[in-house]
């Protein structure tokens, strides 16, 4: 990594999942189509600093590289609201593209495929000289997020102990709240989690996919005892009082304490709590960092202002809404708590920097 504030002493990692998720991106410019699209944008080609070449268009375009948190979620359209802001406060066409993985999406800022991203806080300690945080997402008043590992009420389990030998589903091997701070919670427990996530636990068995297939899985496979997700994802499906007995941060901080349970008697689904984790800070938005052009500075004003308002979807719109109502400024040092869940995993993010 570039000027490495933190640990020089973590191990590789997920040299493969580099290359991987930068072929998830395989097709995406600077601001052509978007990647799994079958022809061009139309706007012509796009220089690496985002500004339309060969265009009669004299309106830069800018790539809104999307992390992919959920796979049951449309998130160009859930995103649409912040699209359409940034075109109206800024002379700039917005072009979004749905990242692979949580890897490809960093790495398509790397190489200049991308101006704008929705990056995984895992991502920001193998950023720096790549991108430039702009803020810290927030919901509902909340900068700080939480882990959960949930099971179901019949599978026996009653402690984290209780998983030794068992198949646990957990998010993203590069999540923080479905796979990297879990598995702190795991080994704070006493279990031995060998070299996960970029290899095998050595108390129990690990699935990595997305947080809403992990909670899935677990109340639809009898062999998986637990799901290691963040609470956006768990917390609808677990009763308010269980959070209350465990954990006063949750109460306090969460924006999803309100909402705990309330998918419950809709879905038939009830989940039982095994722990929650200390308060995470919320994913960053960022530019890339040497993206020269004039616009960059407007971008990132305009995403400090944005409002609750701003990124509502109309009565009409049935997806997911957007998870953040604002954006608070951040930097680098917001996401020292990340680095330090790293260097307790003995992760490096060497090969994606």
């Amino acid at each position: 990594m570039s000027d490495n504030r933190w640990s020089a002493n973590r191990r590789t990692f997920l040299t493969t999942a580099g290359a991987a998720g930068v072929a998830g991106l395989a097709g995406c410019s600077g601001g052509g189509g978007s990647a799994g699209d079958e022809g061009s944008s139309g706007e012509g080609d796009t220089s690496s600093d985002g500004e339309t070449t060969g265009s009669t268009e004299s309106t830069p375009t800018a790539q809104f590289i999307l992390n992919p948190a959920e796979a049951d979620v449309e998130i160009e359209r859930q995103y649409q609201p912040m699209f359409e802001y940034l075109e109206s406060e800024v002379d700039v066409a917005i072009e979004p593209d749905r990242a692979a993985s949580y890897t490809a999406t960093l790495q398509a800022m790397r190489n200049d495929q991308g101006e704008i991203a929705d990056i995984s806080p895992s991502a920001v300690v193998a950023g720096e000289g790549v991108v430039d945080i702009v803020g810290v997402r927030i919901a509902y008043g909340a900068a700080q997020y939480f882990s959960t590992i949930t099971t179901t009420p019949d599978s026996g389990i009653e402690s984290l102990s209780d998983l030794e030998g068992e198949l646990i589903y957990m998010g993203d091997i590069l999540s923080v709240s479905g796979t990297l701070v879990p598995l702190t919670v795991l080994q704070d427990a006493g279990l031995d989690i060998g070299s996960a996530p970029d290899g095998d636990a050595a108390d129990f068995d690990a699935e990595y996919s997305d947080h809403t297939t992990a909670r899935e899985q677990m109340v639809q496979r009898d062999d998986v005892m637990a799901a290691t997700t963040g609470a956006f994802s768990s917390a609808p499906f677990v009763p308010q009082a269980q959070f209350e007995s465990m954990s006063q941060d949750f109460v306090d901080i969460s924006a999803e304490y309100e909402g705990a349970g309330d998918e419950i008697e809709s879905s038939g689904t009830e989940l039982q709590l095994l722990a929650v984790s200390d308060p995470i800070p919320r994913a960053p938005l960022v530019t890339r960092s040497n993206w020269d052009s004039p616009v960059k500075a407007e971008i990132e004003e305009a995403i400090l202002n944005v409002t609750e308002s701003d990124l509502s979807h109309g009565d009409d719109y049935d997806g997911e809404p957007l998870w953040f109502t604002g954006v608070e400024e951040g930097d680098y040092e917001d996401y020292t708590m990340i680095a330090t869940v790293m260097d307790e995993l003995g992760l490096e993010f060497e090969d994606l920097s």
